[in-house]
């Protein structure tokens, strides 16, 4: 399998991981694939993030990421994901906030918003444990520790 990219940097706050990393961290995603993958990624920063979480998810705050799923007809045989869209600053500030790296903080964005991609939830508990299992598994193969054993009394940010 391959995962191919356009990635677009669309702000200039935060730490942002370089384009060889991204395709590191995303073919991590590989074992769960069955067919070739393209998806977009767009960096961006607080206020577009904002914008697009209260259009798309009526939530009125920036988020780390943002999956969106490609809709294409069946008949359509495409290798399209879909899009990702990750904000700078708040994975920098969850990074620090929740004891981490900031490229192991990025990596799990990444792969958290390509198994969203993929199909994977977390909206019950029975789906969120099969999916944080599999992000575990995947983060742990790049040499990353555990994303959900470091996290601050919020809990996970999806």
């Amino acid at each position: 399998m391959n995962i191919e990219f356009d990635l677009q940097v669309a702000c200039d706050t935060g730490k942002i991981p370089e384009a060889e990393s991204i395709a590191r961290w995303l073919q991590a995603c590989e074992p769960v694939m069955t067919k070739e993958a393209e998806l977009s990624i767009r960096i961006v920063d607080e206020a577009e993030s904002a914008d697009l979480n209260a259009r798309y998810r009526h939530k009125d705050y920036p988020t780390n990421v943002l999956s969106f799923p490609a809709d294409l007809p069946v008949d359509l045989a495409l290798p399209l994901l879909g899009d990702l869209v990750l904000c700078a600053p708040v994975i920098d500030r969850e990074a620090r906030e929740q004891g981490k790296s900031s490229d192991a903080h990025w990596a799990h964005m990444l792969v958290h918003g390509t198994l969203h991609l993929l199909g994977y939830d977390h909206i019950n508990d029975e789906e969120a444990e099969v999916m944080e299992a599999l992000e575990t598994r995947l983060l742990q193969a790049l040499n990353f520790p555990p994303p959900y054993e470091t996290e601050t009394e919020t809990g996970p940010v999806h």
